[in-house]
């Protein structure tokens, strides 16, 4: 009987350790860099959450997958039809949108001269 408890409870243990790791390994990224013609966009995820109040589904999968190698769909010839659409970043960032639209907006996301590597 006391083998069979140890034996639960290793199991336990060991069943809790590998929950921790695979939660630490699907940490969001503070910050992710696009690369652009126009300039990096650093899309500054914390910001982000905060501002959805840590509701992951206000963007995923909704908006975007939750994949930081996965398309924008939002280069420039896309930016119109993404605020059309309410797709991509123009989900929120549109006219009459939850915060600023992107036409006339490039320098608050494009920085110019700055690379995806900076």
């Amino acid at each position: 009987m006391r083998l069979l408890f140890a034996a639960l409870t290793l199991i336990c243990l060991l069943g809790s350790v590998a929950l921790d790791t695979a939660a630490q390994e699907k940490k969001a990224p503070d910050k992710i860099k696009y690369a652009a013609k126009t300039g990096a966009v650093t899309f500054d995820h914390a910001q982000h959450v905060k501002a959805a109040k840590n509701d992951c589904k206000a963007c995923h999968d909704k908006l975007f997958p939750q994949d930081k190698t996965a398309p924008l769909n939002y280069k420039a010839a896309m930016h119109k039809t993404a605020e059309a659409k309410k797709a991509s970043c123009a989900g929120c960032h549109h006219p009459g949108g939850s915060t600023f639209e992107a036409k006339g907006n490039c320098a608050k996301c494009h920085v110019k001269g700055a690379k995806a590597g900076d």
